[in-house]
């Protein structure tokens, strides 16, 4: 997907001199028609309390229908409105049209992705990715409902709680210059899921995830530029995640190296 350079966000204006619109270059792409994307300029209505979806919305509901995009809880919860925003992977519910005044905002697909429509990317890449990774819990004691729950302490929760508040906004995947340039990075979230449940007292699906999560398209994929940890919109991060990967595999390949019968008695 190409596209022309982001717009720079301008200082806010002065206090008491908010326009009484903004204008919105948004990204508008058919590909099944239409042979390259463009930018379609919309006026809309400034509203200090507003946020871009806030202003797509508009777009959709009065001035032109035809708009594509994805959105759902407006919450910051559900991931799905992750659009870039003057050249930046953000949750468009989340930001806040008084931050790019005088405008204009550009309004893109998430990068890095094929696009479906307009503002909406295919996620299947993403989706088989996080299907390889084996971002589940694969229980290390499996038990019957009548045995019980898998009781934790909060110790043992303190290890990997931060990485369950990913919300597969798909930011980091946008924001991550290595996915940019070899899609077949199994990328920041996956990897960063993967490792959440590598680390849960509870799991016993190290050994299966090892096959993808420690590839060469896995954690030992990252130059640990640490833009995904950046860009995430929760606070979690991912690049700690994958280095944390990168000394779990460190640790237990030296281990098979020195300890051969460890091998083979796992296999077994």
């Amino acid at each position: 997907m190409e596209s022309s350079s982001p717009v720079a966000a301008a200082a806010p204006a002065p206090a008491g001199a908010a326009p009484p619109t903004i204008v919105l270059e948004v990204f508008r792409y058919l590909p099944d028609s239409e042979d390259a994307p463009r930018y379609e300029r919309f006026t809309v209505p400034y509203r200090h309390d507003w946020v871009v979806l806030d202003a797509l919305n508009h777009i959709k509901d009065r001035l032109d229908e035809s708009l594509a995009f994805r959105w759902s809880c407006r919450m910051g919860v559900c991931g799905s409105c992750g659009m870039m925003v003057n050249g930046a992977p953000v949750l468009t519910c989340g930001a806040f049209l008084r931050d790019y005044l005088p405008g204009p905002v550009r309004v893109e697909p998430l990068t890095h992705f094929p696009v479906s429509r307009d503002l909406i990317i295919n996620m299947e890449d993403f989706i088989h990715k996080m299907e390889a990774a084996r971002t589940w819990l694969i229980p290390k004691e499996p038990r019957r409902l009548e045995e019980g729950e898998y009781r934790q302490t909060p110790a043992q929760l303190a290890q990997y709680k931060q990485f369950t508040l990913c919300i597969n906004c798909m930011c980091c995947y946008a924001a991550c210059p290595v996915y940019g340039l070899d899609s077949t990075f199994v990328g920041p979230a996956a990897l960063a899921l993967g490792q959440r449940y590598n680390l849960d007292s509870r799991d016993g699906g190290q050994a299966e995830r090892a096959e993808v999560l420690q590839s060469d398209h896995g954690v030992w994929h990252c130059t640990f530029v640490g833009d995904c940890s950046r860009a995430c919109p929760k606070g979690v991060d991912p690049a700690g995640a994958i280095q944390m990967g990168k000394v779990q595999g460190t640790v237990e390949y030296m281990k098979a190296l020195l300890l051969p019968g460890r091998r083979a008695r796992a296999q077994g």
